[in-house]
């Protein structure tokens, strides 16, 4: 197994994560096949519970894992499928080390940091890898070099230096190179990172320079001076509009080539295949970027999280891969919910869009918010998509609007309600979560004949990935259906998607279709939302 490490230097939120994917899809587009995964520092067990307004989006794979929005940058470039063994948290490692030390299991030993929790690390880093089947693991260990959190991780990693053969274990450390007053691209910050990496038993074999604008050459020359690493291993990641240009950028500087070098990986014979398909799809939406606005469609994204656009990111980059596959452009607009119940000149603003989304969350603050909206899509006949909660809320404000079930509700939120539109998972449905029954992971829906969904597919079966504990109460499917509401899709009987078919497009899903879309491959109903936008 090679191993590629990316670690960060100077400031979090550099890019380690788009970096460690543009890494991993140039180097699946010569041919090697490639895994990756992340050591998140934080002593949460994994990111389940976390505010959105934290660490942005938890992605959700396919196996259940909910992980750090990265795992889904990896899958969108690599268009791959991880699992939870991908994410390493400090939690993860200490409740292991700590289960295996009450069961005896250490002999009677000391517990330390050196050797117990470094060598649980170590397995972990190399039973994933050696799962997923890759020839390739990259591994992004979070933060910045020189955190307290990250200490037993990076003493790990150096370890692992040490046990594996030196062509075996590359390092690329991301680094920043600010413009001062002057114009002057500063080398400072990535010296000092540099030499706080050494003081850990590791350097750098690459350093990736983010700045505003290319590396200039006497900076590279500079970078390469005084942190020890040859000239053209110092490799520039400028700022750009369009995250998926890094990749085609990466490689330019020469930093794939050099790679395969140093990891002495076998040569294969060159099939441009994967390369072009990348790079014709960065020129098309490119291409689609420079529409002018006024010849846009304008999509508003409803939600609980929008202090953050990060809360969204995966629905972003899905909505991106839409509008490359439609060729239109679409121009975003999160509005928060919580606003959308109290301002009226907010909620009479939603009329003039051309497609409304209501994705998913917990809780219920802004959820009136969001049924305002969706009584809003439903009357203007505005295509509209709910996921998650937003379908929740659909099934809600159909039901108080349209079948005249005025105090209709969910449980979640009302115990009591009269009518329990939507209610807990029932006992027979896999899956279990914090707070109860829990629908977690991938599953397989049967789509009815005769609609939308089952249309967009084009097959009586898909897979979605869900995150929930309430979804439709079958009582109700009867009384809400005869009033025009059609479920159109289930899991054993279960509803988990709804339409409405007079209406342009009108649909919510249980599960988030958000979390397969791909650059190059969209996800069926986010494509078909799109277009039925540009229609």
């Amino acid at each position: 197994m090679k191993y590629i490490v990316v670690t960060g230097g100077v400031i979090s939120g550099l890019g380690k994560g788009i970096t460690t994917a543009s890494i991993g899809r140039n180097l699946k587009n010569r041919g090697y096949k490639v895994t990756a995964l992340k050591i998140d520092p934080y002593l949460n067990v994994d990111a389940g519970i976390m505010s959105p307004l934290q660490h942005g989006e938890i992605f959700v794979l396919k196996d259940g894992g909910e992980v750090d929005l990265d795992l889904g940058n990896y899958e969108r470039f690599l268009d791959t499928e991880l699992t939870a063994d991908h994410d390493i948290t400090t939690g993860k490692v200490y409740q292991s080390v700590i289960n295996r030390e009450r069961r005896g299991e250490y002999l009677g030993k000391t517990v330390q940091i050196i050797p117990h929790i470094t060598n649980e690390i170590k397995g972990r880093v190399r039973r994933a890898a050696e799962k997923s089947g890759a020839e390739i693991c990259i591994i992004e260990v979070g933060g910045t070099v020189g955190d307290i959190e990250s200490m037993s991780f990076l003493e790990a990693i150096r370890q692992m230096k040490n046990e594996e053969k030196h062509e075996n274990m590359k390092f690329v450390h991301v680094t920043l190179a600010f413009d001062d007053t002057q114009g002057e691209q500063k080398t400072k910050p990535t010296q000092h990172s540099v030499k706080e990496m050494r003081t850990l038993g590791l350097s750098p074999d690459f350093i990736v320079g983010r700045a505003t604008y290319p590396l200039k050459k006497e900076t590279k020359e500079k970078i390469a001076l005084f942190c020890d690493v040859r000239e053209e291993y110092v490799a520039s990641a400028y700022n750009v509009s369009n995250l998926y240009e890094i990749p085609l950028i990466l490689d330019k500087e020469g930093i794939t080539d050099h790679l395969i070098e140093e990891l002495k990986l076998p040569k294969i014979g060159r099939d441009n295949t994967g390369e072009k398909t990348w790079s014709d799809m960065v020129s098309k939406m490119n291409e689609i970027k420079q529409i002018p606005d006024e010849k846009a469609v304008r999509l508003a994204i409803v939600g609980k999280y929008t202090d953050l656009a990060d809360s969204y990111i995966s629905l972003f980059e899905a909505i991106k891969h839409g509008s490359t596959a439609a060729g239109v452009k679409v121009v975003c607009e999160l509005i928060s919910s919580e606003k959308l119940e109290c301002d009226d000149s907010c909620f009479a603003s939603l009329e003039t869009f051309d497609g409304i989304i209501v994705p998913g969350g917990f809780g219920e603050r802004g959820t009136n918010g969001m049924i305002r909206a969706i009584r809003c899509a439903r009357e203007n006949n505005i295509p509209f998509l709910g996921i998650g909660l937003g379908m929740q809320m659909a099934v809600v404000e159909f039901a108080r609007n349209v079948v005249g079930l005025e105090s209709a509700h969910t449980t979640e939120f009302n115990e009591k309600t009269k009518y329990p539109v939507i209610d807990t998972i029932s006992e027979n449905n896999d899956g279990t979560g914090f707070g109860g029954i829990m629908r977690l992971g991938e599953f397989e829906i049967t789509l009815k004949e005769g609609t939308k969904v089952r249309e967009v597919y084009g097959e009586s079966k898909t897979f979605g990935r869900y995150r929930n504990r309430y979804e439709i109460n079958s009582d109700f499917i009867k009384t809400l259906g005869e009033s025009g509401l059609v479920f159109s899709g289930d899991i054993r009987g279960a509803a988990q998607a709804i339409e409405l078919p007079d209406k342009k497009f009108f649909v919510g899903t249980q599960y988030h279709p958000q979390f397969k879309s791909r650059p190059t491959r969209v996800e069926p109903l986010i494509g078909a939302f799109v277009k039925s936008m540009k229609e």
